[in-house]
């Protein structure tokens, strides 16, 4: 699924990247390269306070699965290390119970994740200018939709990210904000 698509799912889950991804380390480092961009070991291991050994051992791991890749860049022992999972599909057309509880433990990994990063925020808002305090943080919203209108509201969101990603790009002012969306169901299931 590409990005005019639709909403892309926060990582790709065929079975070997989820094997790989089993792995907290590793999920964090593909979801902070998902949002600073490219960076080198040394500035993961920074970011997410761990050491530079394990931080490129784990690279290493998620590059030979596809999920990050070496972009170049970086000189020496200094490599520049991208998410290359942007647009990369599910792939598990007839998941196992590995598989379930792979997926389980990767989204419950990645609200965690939301959960940190939500949280430094708060902890954070007051170093920030008030503009972005007051249009940044969390918020939500109640709609009533069918299954196929909720498809297409979460398609039409990332149509406008997709939009907005190509806005900032070059101007000084930008600042990178990182948006989470996350449609859950306020209404028990009903009996079939």
């Amino acid at each position: 699924m590409t990005e005019s698509e639709g909403p892309s799912a926060p990582y790709p889950v065929d079975r070997d990247a989820l094997r790989v991804l089993a792995h907290p380390l590793r999920s964090r480092l593909l979801a902070e390269l998902r949002v600073l961009g490219e960076a080198t070991a040394t500035d993961l291991a920074r970011a997410l306070d761990t050491n530079t050994g394990a931080t490129s051992y784990h690279l290493r791991r998620l590059a030979d699965a596809g999920l990050v890749e070496d972009t170049g860049h970086g000189t020496g022992r200094r490599r520049t290390w991208a998410a290359s999972t942007a647009d990369r599909p599910l792939d598990v057309d007839d998941p196992d119970d590995d598989d379930e509880a792979g997926l389980d433990w990767l989204a419950r990994d990645y609200v965690a994740h939301f959960a940190e990063k939500a949280q430094a925020w708060i902890g954070a808002r007051p170093d920030y200018p008030l503009e972005w305090q007051e249009v940044c943080g969390l918020d939500d919203a109640l709609v009533q939709v069918t299954d196929e209108q909720l498809s297409a509201l979460r398609s039409e969101i990332a149509d406008v990210l997709a939009r907005y990603r190509r806005v900032g790009a070059g101007n000084p002012q930008a600042r990178r904000v990182t948006v989470w969306t996350c449609a859950l169901p306020v209404d028990p299931p009903r009996r079939r």
